[in-house]
């Protein structure tokens, strides 16, 4: 098993930062990539950005140059660094794993970026 627990959220006003933590534990040895999403209410959750064990990262189109995704190994966490908050940008977002097979999520943090 893989706990996931995410912090950072909050509410911020437009052009506004913040910074989403995930750290992970439990049975965590192999897991390589770590993942954002986030999901809006009756959307899909929609990937945003991940990062591997080596460090290489990807993230969607309408992040690029506002987020960043970061990792500690030694912390077993990952970062989300966002930038210049828009309100579409407004969900909650979920940290995701993969372990042999099995997919794990944290409980979720919210967003909300208004004025």
């Amino acid at each position: 098993q893989v706990q996931l627990v995410e912090s950072g959220g909050g509410l911020v006003q437009p052009g506004g930062s913040l910074r989403l933590s995930c750290a992970a534990s439990g049975s965590i040895l192999g897991i390589n990539a770590m993942r954002w999403y986030r999901q809006t209410p009756g959307e899909e959750r929609e990937f945003v950005a991940s990062i591997t064990n080596g460090g290489t990262t990807f993230m969607i189109s309408s992040v690029k140059g506002r987020f960043a995704i970061s990792r500690d190994n030694a912390k077993n966490t990952v970062y989300l660094q966002m930038n210049d908050l828009r309100t579409e940008d407004t969900a909650v977002y979920y940290c995701n794993v993969v372990r042999e097979g099995a997919e794990y999520w944290g409980q979720g943090t919210q967003v909300t970026v208004s004025t």
